[in-house]
Order: C-alpha cells, then structure tokens, then sequence
C-alpha cells in the first residue's frame, strides 16, 4: 500500500472543495444517504494504537444477504477489533440488521448469535455452502476466522472448528464462494494477507516519529482453498489444488468464469505482489496465468498495490472485464478481456487514470447506476496515513467515493456534481457492497468507513428506467448458481451477467442478476441461463420491471 505509510496523527479534515454542496437546483441525487432513517447506528472500530499494526488500516466489512428468506435483502457489518494498546470504551461486535421494509431495519445481531467472533475482523462471504435454502455466512480476520451456519430459525451456529475452515494463524482478508470442481457444493478461497503478530510489532519511523511501516515490511502469505465434501465439513485442498505455490499479499478475490470453458477461475488482487489469475485446469488444480493475461504488473514490470476487484462486461462483449483498485499515483486498472489473451488495459483511454491519480482504492463495483444497460463503476477509497496531507498537497487522507458513468463507447465519466452529497465528502471508506434493499429495480450500496458509521445510499435513478432481474436456484448446481452465466436479448441487443463470488473488498452482495434495459426498454425479453453444472436453459416472454425465480431445470420461472 505505497511506500511509506507515515506517521498516525490527528488530523482529518475534509480536503477543500469537497464540501457538502447540491447538484443543479432541484435535481435529485443519484444516491441518497438513508443510514439514519434506517436505523443503523452501529459504528466501526479499527484498534488504532501506537503501535501502527497494518491491519488497523485495512478493515471494515459490508454484507448484502436476505438471511431469513424473506425478499429483503439484510446487512451485515464487520468490526475490527482491539489491539493490545488501542481498546475500544464498549464491546467491540459485528451487527446484523434485519430488513423490515420500507426503508427501516432492526439490529438482531445479538440473537442471532452472529455480533461477537473473537478475533479481529476483516470481511464476510454469505451463502448457502449445505443447500439447505438459507444464507450461511463466513467471517474474515485475524488470528482466525469463523463460519456461521444459518439454522433457517433467524439465529446462526458456529461452526468453524468442525467444518475445518477457522484458518488459524492467519490475517484472512476477502472470501470468495466457489464451486471449482462442479460437484454441487459451494466451497470456500480466502485472500490470506501477511505474517502478522499483534506481540512483536515491526516498528518504523517518519523523521524520528512512529509510523505505519511499508507493506513490504510485512511477509506475504498463502491463501487457502477448502473443498466442501458435502456432511458439513471442509477439506484444506490449497496445496493439492497448487493454490498454496503462490505467497501473495492478497487482498481481494472475484470468482468468475475467465476464459468461457465453463469452469470457474480465481482473481486475486496483490498489494506490492503480482495480482493472480488461478485458471482452473478441471481436474482440480490451479495454474496461475496472471502474467501471460498482462495483469499481473503494470507497464514499467512492477507490481502495483491492488486491494480490491471485480468482474462485469464493461465493454458489452460478452466477456468478463476486470477492475483492480491500487493506491496513489499508481491509478485504479481496468482491463478488457477480449476472451483471448493477453488483456487489454483501458485505464487511461477510458479515463479512470485521470479520476483515480490521487486515490487508495478499496471497495469497487460494477454496477449499471441508472440502469441504460452499461456497467459503470463505484469505487471507495480512503488513505491509509492521516497526516498525509503535510508531505503531499495533493492527496488527502479522507478521500471521495467515486461514481463512473459509462457511456456505453469506452469511457468513463465522473458524475461527482449528481451522484450525492456523500460523493463531494471525504471519507476513510474500505467495504463496499451492492445490492437491491429496497427491491425497486436498481442497484443501491453499503460502505463502511474506519471508526465511522457506515453508509446506507438509496439509488434513485435506476427504478426509472425498464429493468428485468433474476433470482436463480440450482439443483444440480449449487442452490445459490454462484458461477452461473446469464444472457438476455431485449431487442436492441445481448446482455450478459454472471453471479460470481466475491468481489470488491471486503464484501458481499446481493445474488440476484439485475439487467438495465434503458428509458424505453422492451415489455419481455428472452433469456439464457448457463448454469454452473454445465446445463443450458433458455426461457421467453419474460415480463420486465419484476424478478423471475428461476429453478434449474423447471421450464417457467415463479414469482
């Protein structure tokens, strides 16, 4: 994350010209902050201490998940933790709050027995590893991490210890669900960050004054891969698999199907090592083609700081195009994926250079804002140091969260002046989530932000144009289809979604497939589904401006 990562210090002021400033009189924003009318009032906790461990700086989780199956999507929130000299004057919990409906939640964290995990914690992955029907859920950190299972009656158990998956003595980071070997049964990559000890800190300096050491300072470590085998528990399958071949510092994970064989591919982001491309081999092992994609290092052969990441057809082309979040004056990357490779970087023709040259990148997304049918880009970001803003002019500590409208023709626009108040504020942001809570057809968000309150935004726009989504179940595949592949063709064209797992940082999203089809979109669409299992499915007259269940295999979807 950068060189040096400088001294902890108080000052946090909001860089000028970021000031909480309207739009164009009367026009309304993009996205509206509804935390407060919500009822969230959880605040995060990072263990700032003297002692500058690395960690503090990088967590803070968000989760979309309708963990109690009944149309509303609910959140869940992850805390840091304490440090041994930075303590927090209140317990330090995770929450879970229940969707109730028009716009209000509930905190249920604690009968839900999912608020306090007793390590430090970074991020979640929801899904439903047994196919019981309801959203399990999976909790980064460090020294361990645990697995809740959802026992269908609003409370979890947990079960890390018997499944097999705590993945002790590790800094675990983002999580990704993954059903690699299409057997059926989702299982479980996680981003393992660096070698990590809250007893013997490394120490540095700025000019005399303690400071957060480079990231270098920090040994990478080896993500892990655990195959489920379908009785609740886990099997470690890194190094069978060769997972564990590869030390990386890895932040964030997407699962997707890369290169269209079917089968699904891992895409890890490196901070100061090469960003991974895990191609899966369909006997159930990995090979790592990152560099020969012209992903792994930037133009200049160096490895850049990559934190988040995320799968979407920028480009409309049918192929998955990637997005990786970097620090300062090394810009965010974007690149295309012309279902050969090597990639093809656009960061700079489409602009996301210009917008990202001062920025630290977390949490980032793609996702199709006013629903024209082209996957923008939401993007957090937030420095790691304080005082930055005494050595460099130019960059600040609270930094803006950016909203990227694609214009359908390769570039990006910044729409800083309509998206929202929140978008012209500076914020310390990591975790970034995406999902429909308020089930009106567009894609609203979560974020959390170091020892903040997190941030709750309503999209207005969306719901003003024609959308279709889809909620799929498996049966052969997995329940969840994570993996799934689907194709819509409304008239003017093809779209193409996938329901991949992971993404971002830190987070994880909503499971339906939501599809922009522009102002005067058509009343029905076709569609094509590619399930994970291999199966193809085709389905017609499929009504717009609602979601469609889906089962595998059954002819008509359900409402």
């Amino acid at each position: 994350m950068g060189l040096l990562l400088g001294m902890l210090g108080s000052l946090s002021m909001i860089p000028p010209g970021q000031a909480d400033q309207g739009g164009a009189a009367g026009e309304t924003p993009v996205f509206t902050d509804v935390t407060g009318p919500a009822g969230i009032t959880w605040k995060h906790f990072n263990g700032e201490s003297p002692d500058r461990f690395l960690i503090e700086t990088s967590c803070g989780g968000a989760a979309f998940l309708d963990f109690d199956g009944d149309g509303l999507l609910d959140l869940y929130l992850v805390n840091g933790g304490e440090t041994p000299r930075g303590k927090s004057p209140t317990p330090v919990r995770n929450a879970l709050y229940r969707n109730l409906g028009q716009g209000r939640f509930e905190e249920v964290s604690q009968r839900a027995g999912v608020g306090q995990v007793g390590f430090y914690g970074m991020g979640a992955a929801a899904a439903d590893y047994d196919n019981d029907g309801d959203q399990d859920l999976y909790v980064t950190g460090f020294p361990s991490s645990a697995l809740f299972r959802n026992n269908g009656d609003g409370a979890f158990e947990n079960v890390s210890e018997s499944a097999g998956v705590e993945n002790p003595e590790r800094w675990g980071a983002s999580a990704a669900w993954i059903d690699y070997d299409r057997d059926g049964l989702l299982d479980l990559f996680v981003c393992n960050y660096a070698e990590l000890s809250f007893a013997n800190p490394i120490t540095c300096d700025h000019k005399g004054i303690p400071a957060y050491c480079d990231q270098k300072s920090y040994a990478p470590s080896r993500s892990r891969l655990f195959r489920n085998r379908g009785d609740g528990a886990f099997e470690e399958v890194s190094k069978a698999s060769g997972i564990d071949r590869h030390q990386s510092r890895a932040f964030g994970v997407v699962s997707i199907d890369a290169d269209g064989d079917g089968w699904q591919d891992l895409l890890v982001a490196g901070d100061a090592t090469p960003n991974l491309l895990l191609r899966n081999k369909r006997d159930g092992t990995f090979e790592e083609v990152g560099f020969e994609a012209d992903m792994a290092f930037n133009s200049e052969g160096v490895a850049r700081s990559g934190m988040g990441i995320d799968a979407g057809d920028f480009d409309g082309d049918g192929n998955p195009d990637f997005v990786v979040t970097n620090f300062h004056d090394e810009f965010h990357a974007l690149y295309r994926n012309r279902g050969k490779f090597p990639f093809r970087e656009l960061s700079r023709s489409s602009g996301l250079t210009r917008f990202t040259v001062p920025y630290v990148g977390w949490g980032v997304r793609f996702i199709d804002y006013d629903n024209d049918s082209d996957q923008d880009l939401m993007i957090v970001n937030g420095h790691v140091t304080r005082t930055i803003e005494l050595a460099r002019r130019d960059i600040t500590y609270l930094q803006l969260p950016l909203l990227l409208d694609n214009d359908g023709r390769g570039k990006l626009r910044d729409l800083a002046d309509r998206a929202g108040p929140v978008f012209r504020t500076g914020h310390a942001a990591r975790g970034l989530a995406s999902g429909d809570f308020d089930n009106d057809g567009d894609s609203d968000a979560l974020l959390v932000r170091l020892n903040r309150r997190p941030l709750l935004l309503r999209n207005n726009r969306g719901q003003d144009a024609t959308w279709i989504g889809f909620r799929l179940e498996g049966t052969r595949s997995n329940r969840d289809a994570i993996g799934a592949r689907l194709e819509i063709d409304w008239g003017k064209g093809k779209s193409v979604r996938w329901l991949s797992g992971g993404g971002s940082f830190l987070a994880s999203h909503d499971k339906r497939l939501l599809f922009g089809l522009g102002e005067a979109g058509p009343e029905q669409v076709e569609a094509t589904i590619q399930w994970p299992s291999g199966q193809r499915q085709r389905l017609s007259g499929l009504e717009t401006n609602r979601y469609h269940y889906v089962v595998e295999g059954k002819a008509a979807p359900g409402p």
